[in-house]
């Protein structure tokens, strides 16, 4: 259990922010199945500032939610200072219930251009931007990184302690370097280090993928939340389960193929409200192997449901896919 403003996780098992996919349907159904505290997808500042307020302004509706989501954070990246900090005072005018930095993005368009993890090269401008989005919102704000920019230079601890000293009131760690990427081990290892040279919330990212795991990283860490990205595509209903695991040491049965089509079916609704019909209809294409994985010809199936460009004979095929029960995989 951890607190950041007057917002209570318990036990803390949040949902990661990640490009097009934590979008407000996918944070809705993480919610509903036990999230306890989901993220926007990353916004970029400097696209926040610079977009038509006439055109179709794509960095503003990632802004976007609804009461039912909270407790919700709105993340922001960016390089350069001033812009971050114009972009945390638009942010703020939506209320979510705190700002996140991201200082952990990976990928080259991003890292290189300063922002994300590249701001692990440059910690004199991490502590500027993070300064300026502080003192640009009543919102508490917190951060999520990574452990350094390569194996040769980790100093995640350095990092927490300056974070804290400015004010920052949670820090998430993805525990690879940006070097590797999504690649090789995590390194959990680091938790407690950082965990011993500071007292604000630290919250473990990265391969966490069952219920045993989210009980083992809270146990073998001392982590204070645990946070699920890939493995929430993978299997959405990984919160509920390790909610009922963390409680009872109970692993809950796998959801029903009448489950998995219904919750897709409610994905599938929540898109078209959100995104149109025809941005739905792609939109859902990355998520039909996390409702379908381990039954009998999940990837034939997701092959056909991304394969419609039609709503209602979509919405047909997953309701006759609800109504009827086939097979499992063997395990």
């Amino acid at each position: 259990m951890f607190r950041i403003g007057s917002i209570n996780a318990d036990p803390g098992i949040l949902l990661a922010p990640m490009e097009d996919v934590s979008e407000l349907p996918f944070r809705l159904i993480c919610r509903e199945l036990g999230a306890d505290i989901v993220y926007t997808e990353f916004v970029n500042a400097e696209g926040l500032l610079r977009e038509d307020p006439n055109g179709p302004r794509r960095a503003f509706r990632k802004l976007r939610f609804i009461e039912a989501e909270r407790p919700l954070a709105i993340q922001l990246y960016g390089a350069a200072s001033l812009s971050m900090e114009k972009a945390a005072e638009i942010a703020s005018t939506q209320n979510p219930d705190f700002i996140d930095i991201n200082c952990g993005c990976w990928v080259s368009n991003v890292a290189l251009r300063g922002a994300g993890a590249g701001l692990l090269r440059d910690l004199p401008q991490m502590k500027e931007v993070v300064a300026r989005v502080i003192g640009a919102t009543h919102l508490p704000v917190t951060v999520k990184t990574r452990l350094g920019w390569d194996q040769q230079s980790i100093r995640i601890v350095e990092v927490a302690q300056m974070l804290e000293d400015l004010g920052v009131q949670a820090l998430a760690i993805h525990c690879r370097t940006r070097a590797q990427g999504h690649k090789g081990a995590v390194d959990y290892e680091w938790i407690p280090k950082v965990k011993a040279a500071v007292s604000i919330p630290i919250i473990l990212n990265g391969d966490v993928t069952s219920p045993q795991m989210v009980k083992d990283a809270f146990d073998s860490t001392g982590c204070d939340g645990v946070m699920i990205g890939r493995g929430a595509i993978r299997h959405p209903w990984i919160f509920r389960e390790s909610q009922h695991y963390l409680k009872t040491g109970v692993l809950l049965p796998e959801p029903s193929c009448q489950e998995r089509a219904e919750l897709c079916l409610k994905h599938l609704r929540l898109a078209v409200e959100h995104d149109g019909p025809q941005g739905a209809l792609v939109g859902m294409r990355r998520h039909y192997a996390g409702y379908f994985r381990g039954l009998r010809g999940a990837a034939q199936l997701r092959a056909e449901l991304a394969s419609y460009k039609e709503l209602d004979p979509l919405l047909d095929r997953l309701a006759e896919l609800r109504d009827t029960d086939p097979e499992r995989l063997a395990a």
